[in-house]
């Protein structure tokens, strides 16, 4: 097989729709991000470690319920769910400026509502990743990820230049808007979708949930490859998670850079992903999906490296911010070319009827591994500095690139995948 093209996946119907949710919900995501780390150091007047537990409060129910919610979603028709979360995710962040206006917020009461804003992400993220393989065939998975990353490399590099602007004209309590507005466009775009879904009979009931999610689990870790790769993509995202915590802090506080100076950082990784996206495809048929992944692990780490050395002292600002772009540049590099071949892999190799406990098997494990990153990442830039904790973080990426080329996943290739066959 030489995968399919990317142009033609619009083409198939209902992915045009998806893809538009995606993106401007995608694009909101990059503004409200910054925005909200933002909100945390500057109105609230807080620290890392309190933007680190601002980031483990957005991935705490998928501790708790992440392994439920896939078992739940694998139940029921796909597309309900991700209409309703949307609608619930646009309300609750139209409620944070809202509280900022009448002197309400705080950094508790914005815990509180980012945890109940990854409540419904959970169900969301369940329910889009498994809604996916329902339009699209499993042949044009990887071409249909890949055209899914373009437009979030767009969004991850317009994004942080807009969160900052906005950031700056209107505050980082009102930028949280234009994210709101990006998930209730997105509940209109999937209302749109038109898809025949299956009606599981078990429906509602709690009956038997045990041992569905025991199933789940045993698809994922007992798979010769989808094991490893599992295992591989925890270590990365505890990496990642103390990575990104740190970042922010480090240009805002250490080297006293504007948020817009910070958006443009952020958006060379974006434009080098949009770059890495649009090979992903060809890269990933060439050297498979494990050995794709490996490499962009080690990739990253050279990246995040760069970013580590850069100096803070009084040197001119513009080699600072060179340096910082330069990092992320080669970062967003390595993640576009990478995540549509371990989605794409992982999804094309998974029968329909395990795709939700699947995708937030992996993923609640992944959310687990933010939620001890960040405040970890948070707490060790206070203790010990935080290019030391860079460092630590890149040591994690290049962990991760190890173990999976230790494991069977290096000789992953997408032929096998489409295939379906297990191995």
């Amino acid at each position: 097989m030489d995968g399919s093209n990317p142009r033609d996946v619009f083409r198939i119907p209902g992915y045009l729709a998806f893809w538009s949710a995606y993106t401007v919900s995608g694009f909101g995501t990059y503004i409200s991000t910054l925005a909200l780390q933002v909100l945390v150091l500057d109105s609230l007047r807080g620290t890392a470690t309190d933007v680190g537990l601002l980031n483990a409060a957005r991935w705490l129910p998928y501790l708790f319920f992440g392994l439920l919610a896939g078992a739940l979603v694998d139940r029921r028709p796909r597309k309900p769910v991700l209409v309703g979360t949307d609608l619930a995710r646009g309300i609750l962040l139209l409620a944070i400026p809202v509280l900022y206006a009448v002197g309400r917020l705080n950094l508790v009461v914005l815990i509180v509502f980012v945890a109940f804003f990854g409540v419904f992400s959970l169900f969301g993220d369940a329910a889009s990743q498994s809604f996916l393989p329902r339009i699209v065939g499993r042949r044009d998975l990887l071409a249909a990820h890949a055209r899914a990353d373009q437009s979030d490399a767009v969004a991850q590099t317009s994004g942080p230049l807009v969160a900052g602007g906005l950031v700056t004209l209107l505050g980082a309590p009102f930028a949280v808007l234009a994210d709101a507005v990006s998930y209730l466009f997105s509940a209109l775009a999937i209302s749109r979708v038109r898809v025949v879904e299956p009606r599981e009979a078990s429906g509602s009931s709690l009956r038997g949930l045990r041992a569905e999610i025991a199933e789940g689990l045993r698809w994922v870790y007992r798979h010769r490859v989808l094991a490893p790769m599992a295992v591989g993509s925890h270590v990365w995202f505890l990496a990642n998670s103390m990575l990104g915590t740190v970042f922010v802090s480090f240009v805002l506080l250490e080297l006293r850079l504007s948020p817009f100076e910070l958006g443009i950082t952020l958006a060379a990784a974006g434009v080098a992903g949009l770059l890495g996206s649009s090979f992903s495809t060809r890269f990933g048929m060439r050297w498979g999906a494990g050995r794709a992944v490996i490499i962009c692990n080690f990739l990253m780490s050279v990246g995040w490296a760069i970013i580590a050395v850069v100096p803070t002292g009084n040197g001119q600002k513009w080699l600072v911010i060179l340096l910082l772009a330069a990092g992320q540049a080669v970062y967003g590099l390595a993640l576009g070319l990478s995540n549509a071949n371990e989605m794409g892999y992982r999804q094309a190799v998974t029968p329909d009827h395990l795709q939700g406990r699947m995708n937030t098997t992996i993923r609640s494990a992944n959310r687990a591994m933010i939620v001890v990153g960040a405040p970890a990442g948070g707490l060790l830039a206070v203790s010990i500095g935080y290019q030391p904790t860079l460092w630590i973080g890149i040591a994690g990426f290049a962990a991760a690139a190890l173990l999976l080329a230790a494991s069977p996943f290096r000789s992953a290739r997408h032929g096998d995948a489409v295939q379906g066959r297990r191995q």
